[in-house]
Formats: structure tokens, C-alpha cells, sequence
């Protein structure tokens, strides 16, 4: 009978084993913001759906769509952080610079927003300050020194 079962070669011999090595290293070494990618994201997705969780889709039409717009930015740079995180890193700041934006969009955007909305926009603003500095300051860390 025939052994039909496959077996595991040595890979030792390979002859592309060292570049094998070296992008296997550079993918691990890159992942430090892999813990924030998560919330990142779950924030992302609320920020999109606060408006109709909040119920201010009526009041406040202007506040509605910046705010689904900024959760799929939001999300989109989450799923970055996953993909490309060596890439990523750079729009860390750019993700506190939203964070701020959150902030003071209901004074802006909104047409005289009541506490409800300013609050979920404070926080959800405070939230991406707070992840965007953690990335950066893991982005800073492990950046290769000169």
C-alpha cells in the first residue's frame, strides 16, 4: 500500500530560506500595534452607527453623515493597522488629528447640538486621541534606530 499521508520536509535547504527568514521577521516586527487594532476598529463602527443609536438622525442631519463618515475612516485605518501596520504607523497622528476633529465637530457641523451628541462626540474623540497617541507612541518605539 502506497503511503499517501504527506510529510514535512526540511526546509533548511531551501534556497530561498534567509529571505524566507528576513520577511517573516520584518511581518513580526511590525505588528506592535496588532493589541489596538481591535478597538480601533469597534470605535470605528460605533462612530458610524452612534447617530442612529443615539437617536439623533432628525435633529441633526449634518452630524449623521460627518459621523458616518468619520466611523468608515475610522475603520478603514483599523483595518490598515491589520494589513500594513509598518505602512500604517505615519497616519497614527493623523488618527489623533481626527480624534480632535470629533471633538469639536458638533459645534461646527451640528446645528446647535444638545448634551447627548456633544458628549458621544467628546468621548468617541477622546477615545481616538487616546488609541492614536498608543500607536504612535508604539510606532516610535519600535522604529529602527539610525
Amino acid at each position: 500500500m502506497a503511503n499517501v499521508s504527506p510529510t514535512r520536509g526540511d526546509i533548511t535547504a531551501h534556497p530561498d530560506v534567509s529571505e524566507m527568514r528576513d520577511r517573516y521577521a520584518r511581518m513580526l516586527g511590525g505588528r506592535d500595534v496588532a493589541l489596538v487594532d481591535g478597538p480601533v476598529f469597534l470605535l470605528g463602527l460605533y462612530c458610524a452607527v452612534s447617530p442612529w443609536i443615539l437617536h439623533y438622525t432628525t435633529s441633526q442631519p449634518a452630524l449623521v453623515t460627518h459621523n458616518l463618515i468619520m466611523g468608515i475612516a475610522i475603520g478603514l485605518l483599523a483595518l490598515g493597522f491589520t494589513r500594513a501596520p509598518e505602512r500604517m504607523y505615519g497616519l497614527s497622528w493623523a488618527f489623533c488629528a481626527m480624534g480632535v476633529w470629533m471633538i469639536i465637530a458638533p459645534w461646527i457641523v451640528g446645528d446647535s447640538p444638545d448634551a447627548g451628541v456633544i458628549v458621544n462626540n467628546i468621548i468617541v474623540g477622546a477615545l481616538a486621541v487616546c488609541l492614536g497617541l498608543l500607536c504612535a507612541g508604539t510606532a516610535a518605539k519600535s522604529a529602527p534606530r539610525p
